[in-house]
Formats: C-alpha cells, structure tokens, sequence
C-alpha cells in the first residue's frame, strides 16, 4: 500500500522513520508543507485551509492511507478530514495516556505548539484521562523553528529549553510527552538539561500501531528491506541532490534520538 505521511515541516519525518523500520513492505509519501511552516503559530482556520489543500493532492497521488504527523494539523484538521474523505486517516495524539499507565500518580509535563496547547482535543483529553491533577501543558513553539534550520543542540537551543523548564521541578515529574514531531530532534539537548529519571514519550508508536490495524498493514521489525519514499514540499517533489542529503541528514540524526 501507499502511505501518505503529512507534516507542517520535517517533523513528521520522526514517524515516516518509525515506519521505515516496521513496514518495509510498504510504499511512502512523505509531504512537508514548507511553504506554510510552522503551523503552531498560525489560526486553525489557517492551518485547516493548508491541511486540505494538502490532501487533494495526496489523495490525487493514490494513496491508501494518510498519517496526519503533526500534533497541530490533527488538533485543528483531522476531524474535518474523516468527514470529508473516506480512505483511511490517522492522527497523532500526545502520549500522556502512556505516560500515566508508565508512571501512575506522577506529573508528566506535556509539550507541543501553542496551537496544540490551546486546542480542545488535547483538552478532552486530559479530560478523559481525569489528568487535570497530572498533566501540566508547556508551549515550546520555537523548537519547530530551530530543528527547521537544523539547530537541533546550540547554545541558544539548551538556553531556550532551559528557560521554559526552569519553572517546573522536576522531582514530582516521571517524564516529558513529546506533543509535537518536531520535538523529537532534541531529546540529547533535553537529556542534557533534565533529571536522568525524566523519561521523553513520543506518540509515534501508538500512531503507527493504529495505522497498521486501520489499514490491514503487516509489519516486520527484522526485516533489512528500506520501503520505497518519495518526498514532496507543499506538492513539488523534492528531486535535487541537496535536499535529499538534507532530509538524510535528518533521518540519521533521527537514528541518533531513537536511542535515548
């Protein structure tokens, strides 16, 4: 099957590279709306205008499948989709639900972009967790921006990281939900700032798990086959040398991050 995989920018590369690894079998799209990033900072009406625009293309492409791999775009589109189209489409939901089957009766710190944060998905969640006592919600919005440049562990990013932890302690918290794809480029960077305790939760798995009972996939951890990807911005597909070694560059730092 062909498999689209979505995204504001190239953080939706941290789940096509989960999916490498378990769905060799299968064919990928890998579509980053470059032209409108970040989305964390735009209205919903806005990013609800791109999500769409970006689907007509994807299901003109023969897809099978959508993953919608941005906490943002599914916060703010994906229920508009379901209605709309009738192939399969699956969305990210933040791994707080993990985190407290993980760690039951302590903090767990919930980051994403603004647009996440404020929106009532993550809310309704937290809710139908009754997490209102553990769950506290933090905007890291300019991590979408820095791994966009590719300034994943500078002087800037460690002093901006710590700046927006600097008001929690850390003692009561068992770990640190990654509520956006972007994020999971700088888990070294927060290993370096946070408590070792502290553990990083991505929803990356649980997405590809729903994806593979969704659409009927079989998956293959063992095997060495590399899928088939071809990669697009906002619609061109990307066919120059450099930005290939670009997002090759991402997914080997994405190889690095996917062991801490």
């Amino acid at each position: 099957m062909k498999v689209a995989f979505f995204d504001s920018g190239i953080g939706g590369l941290s789940v096509l590279h989960h999916a490498m690894k378990i769905l060799p079998n299968e064919e990928f799209i890998f579509y980053a709306d470059e032209d409108n990033v970040p989305y964390g900072t735009k209205t919903q009406e806005q990013v609800l205008g791109y999500v769409d625009s970006a689907f007509k293309f994807l299901v003109a492409q023969d897809v099978g499948a959508i993953v919608v791999a941005c906490n943002t775009a599914t916060s703010a589109a994906v229920r508009a989709m379901r209605e709309k189209y009738s192939l399969p489409i699956v969305g990210m939901e933040p791994a707080i639900k993990r985190a407290l089957d993980l760690f039951p009766a302590r903090k767990v710190l919930v980051t994403a972009t603004e647009i996440t944060i404020r929106g009532e998905k993550i809310q309704a969640l937290i809710d139908r967790l009754n997490a209102r006592e553990f769950a506290e919600l933090r905007a890291l919005s300019e991590l979408v921006e820095f791994a966009e440049r590719m300034e994943f562990n500078s002087a800037t990013v460690e002093n901006y990281l710590r700046e927006e932890f600097s008001a929690y302690d850390f003692s009561e918290f068992s770990s640190v939900v990654l509520g956006c794809t972007h994020f999971n480029y700088f888990k070294d960077t927060m290993r370096k700032i946070l408590p070792t305790h502290i553990k990083f939760l991505d929803g990356n798995a649980g997405t590809l798990n729903y994806l593979i009972k969704l659409a009927n996939l079989k998956a293959d951890a063992e095997s060495k086959k590399l899928p088939r990807v071809e990669y697009f911005y906002s619609g061109r597909k990307v066919t120059s040398t450099k930005e290939l070694a670009r997002l090759e560059k991402y997914l080997r730092r994405l190889d690095e991050m996917y062991l801490i």
